[in-house]
């Protein structure tokens, strides 16, 4: 049997068989395995299966509805910088005996995850009681022609138009917001990351799990009680930060002089549980979790109940307490505690900084020698998230402040509304410079990727010896296959960004606390060159951060509606959402934990019920899968199975930005446990490569560089221009019939199983 496994973007049964009768014979709409009409009773005829020359049954697994299945998944874009850090904690370098540091490590990028939260949180605080509660409904230009805000305005009158009480109405909108992430990881875990994994031992030769793979243990794929943790843990360190948010501005008040002192009392008593709820929450988010060398199944559930149900009581303490009468209570001006946002830049700084000390020590170059950015492209990628976060977060707070405020600049005077914090003013002016370097950069690679087209224009003519050359024919591959090399210069990307939005943002944070001016204000007085350029990048820089929200809730909306709109954001998920939720539980589920033990099952169950062989063929993202799979098959049934990859970045990609998963290390583990491993490859492609072993064993696993495209111009068997496929339509190659064929003989004769039984709806109970 070949086992076909999809890539990234997905496809349909159909495709992937290429017959339009198909049918499922196990699993659901999610994720699911098909064949053709005519096979689904194939293992009833062995003896017509086993004559020579004979095709091998197919199934294709088709699992793209995993991550753009319903309409839902647009909603998972607001998510967007807590998959990143997520993807930053398994990025960490490869290293042996430094069990400390690697646990140094994972607790510095869990306490990166849990300041994207308060963030996210402070940034729902600052849109609904800052700019909304406190600043627009108390100032009565402001209100006027809002509805729904008139009846919290002084003018108005009534009970809720003191500060206090308008503060805890609002507050409902930020814990409603950590509610309703609180609901979606609980409710993706059970859809997608509940599936029990095959239940086996650790393989003989290695009783403690040390020496293996990670992705080889039997609990790699099943982190149920991390995530519970982590969901606890993160659901009150939310509702806490409303808490303090409400609770700072109260007790501002409460301590000038003239102050009731019961009122202050209380205020500080209140302070003090937010400390304690506080410390508890960074010591459970601290603690060590994971266990992979067993299919952990407890959990801390008193951890999971009273956490979430603290940080609540908390808030409604503190809300309780605002909504006290304060008889002459008005607001003015900012919300005090606006510092919080350059307190979480600075920490964010801090933290990131301590994960690239901890990446340096693991890091310990050959041979690992291809890791990018010499082991910190986690702190790398963990900046980037930081700056994610603090995009989208300062993105809301600019939009909002100029829709309330008829589209004024935000924080120059103009308007009734005072705007947001004067950080995020500064770190919305820190984009446009940021978005200069990066155009420069990209300017770079398009000469450089123009050089290289030069280049191979001369050399491309000498794999097609017998065709006249033809100038914009060779053009068109030199330029296919320059392109593909640029993925091989992503560290540079990633390393600038990072490196610039470190050093900005330290300068936003520096300039926001050392003048509490927006750069415009802060700019006046001195050269004309001067005041123009910061008045000029404030307003850039508030645009740039209100488009992309705009354009973040218009991707949304079209991908809610538009399923191709939605296939695409999956793309993007497939990538991002291969890794279990390590660091953020509120991070798009992790597909990889229902399709790895899905596949696993399936080959378990096959060969075992007939004794055949079987190749798993993976394209792409499906290589990965595929390779995860056979990893966490026993020994008996590795011997039944080969492994075809195409198109795959295994060593490209998760090799390079993952070490201490996919390394060479790891790969030539699997490559010794997989003795029938072919890879096929093109230049042309922009994601797959070739398997580099630094045992010497590669050119066994490696059958390429395919040839790309297959004819150079027209031919009797190729009469019309043939395409340059690039990363699609491996299975067009001859050279793919014939390595698996040879992959089929390398597993030696099928064995007669003793009682051959039907295949039909099989599933993990029938065995």
């Amino acid at each position: 049997m070949e086992l076909l496994v999809h890539g990234v973007g997905g496809t349909t049964p159909q495709e992937m068989l290429n017959d339009a009768r198909t049918e499922r014979v196990t699993g659901d709409a999610t994720a699911g395995i098909y064949r053709r009409a005519g096979d689904t009773d194939a293992e009833q005829r062995p003896a017509a299966l086993r004559e020579d020359g004979e095709e091998p049954v197919r199934e294709a697994y088709v699992w793209c509805n995993l991550t753009s299945g319903d309409s839902s998944r647009a909603l998972w874009l607001v998510l967007l910088p807590f998959m990143v850090a997520n993807l930053a904690h398994w990025m960490r370098p490869s290293a042996t005996g430094r069990t400390r540091t690697v646990r140094a490590y994972g607790m510095i990028m869990r306490l990166v995850a849990l300041s994207l939260t308060v963030l996210l949180i402070a940034a729902a605080c600052e849109v609904a009681l800052d700019l909304t509660a406190w600043q627009c409904a108390g100032t009565a230009s402001c209100a006027a022609g809002k509805p729904w805000l008139s009846f919290m305005s002084p003018e108005h009158g009534g009970w809720w138009s003191q500060p206090g009480r308008r503060l805890a109405l609002a507050a409902a909108v930020p814990a409603a917001i950590v509610a309703l992430l609180w609901f979606l990881s609980h409710r993706t875990w059970s859809a997608y990351e509940s599936q029990q994994p095959v239940g086996r031992p650790l393989e003989d030769d290695d009783p403690a799990g040390t020496g293996r793979p990670a992705l080889c243990l039997p609990g790699f794929w099943y982190g149920r009680r991390l995530v519970a943790r982590l969901r606890a843990a993160h659901t009150a360190a939310g509702f806490l930060t409303v808490a303090a948010v409400i609770s700072w501005a109260v007790s501002r008040y409460d301590r000038r002089e003239g102050g009731d002192p019961w009122l202050d009392a209380s205020g500080w008593w209140i302070h003090a549980l937010l400390v304690f709820v506080g410390a508890l929450i960074v010591y459970v988010v601290c603690r060590r979790g994971r266990s992979e060398t067993r299919t952990d199944d407890a959990l801390d559930r008193a951890t999971a109940r009273a956490l979430p149900g603290m940080g609540f009581s908390v808030l409604l303490l503190a809300s309780v307490h605002a909504a006290w009468n304060r008889p002459g209570w008005t607001s003015g001006g900012i919300l005090p505690g606006n510092e919080v946002f350059g307190v979480i830049a600075l920490a964010q700084g801090v933290l990131v900084v301590g994960l690239a000390v901890a990446a340096r020590a693991l890091y310990q170059g050959p041979p690992a020698e291809r890791s990018p950015l010499r082991g910190l492209a986690g702190p790398a990628v963990a900046m980037l998230a930081c700056a994610l976060g603090g995009v989208l977060s300062g993105g809301v707070a600019q939009w909002i402040a100029d829709w309330l405020d008829g589209g004024r600049t935000p924080g120059m005077g103009e308007g009734a509304v005072e705007g947001p914090p004067v950080v995020l003013s500064w770190q919305a002016s820190i984009i446009p410079v940021l978005l200069s370097a990066l155009l420069l950069l990209a300017l770079y690679f398009v000469w450089v990727t123009g050089v290289r087209k030069q280049r191979l224009s001369r050399t491309v003519p000498d794999g097609y010896p017998d065709e006249r050359p033809d100038e914009a024919r060779t053009g068109a591959i030199a330029g296919t296959i320059a392109r593909a090399g640029l993925t091989d210069s992503a560290p540079w990307v990633v390393g600038t960004v990072a490196v610039v939005t470190l050093v900005l943002g330290g300068v936003a944070v520096a300039g926001a606390w050392g003048t509490h001016e927006v750069p415009g204000k802060a700019a006046e007085g001195t050269t004309g060159l001067i005041e123009a350029g910061a008045q000029t990048v404030q307003a850039l820089g508030s645009w740039f951060m209100g488009f992309v929200f705009v354009l973040l809730l218009a991707w949304g909306r079209r991908a809610y509606r538009d399923p191709s709109a939605r296939r695409t954001i999956g793309i993007l998920w497939d990538v991002g959402t291969f890794w279990p939720r390590a660091a953020h539980p509120f991070a798009p589920p992790c597909y990889a934990e229902r399709a790895v033990p899905d596949l696993t099952w399936r080959m378990e169950t096959w060969t075992r019920r007939t004794e055949g062989r079987l190749v798993i063929s993976g394209h792409s993202q499906g290589s990965v899968l595929a390779a995860a799979a056979v990893w966490q098959l026993d020994r008996r049934t590795r011997k039944r199975v080969a492994l075809l990859t195409y198109g795959c970045p295994l060593e490209r990609l998760y090799g390079r930005w993952f070490p201490a998963y996919f390394g060479p290390a790891q790969l030539t583990a699997l490559h010794g446990d997989v003795h029938c491993w072919r890879n096929l490859w093109r230049l042309t492609d922009p994601i797959g490569g070739p398997i580099r072993l630094p045992d010497g064993t590669g050119p066994e696993v490696d059958c390429g560089p395919l040839k790309d495209p297959l004819a150079y111009g027209r031919t009797p068997d190729h009469p019309l221009p043939a395409p340059i496929l690039g990363h699609s339509e491996y299975q067009a190659d001859p050279e793919f019939g014939q390595e698996r064929t040879a992959l089929l003989a390398r597993l030696g004769p099928p064995r007669i199983p003793a009682q051959p039984g039907p295949q039909g709806n099989s599933g993990r109970s029938s065995e």
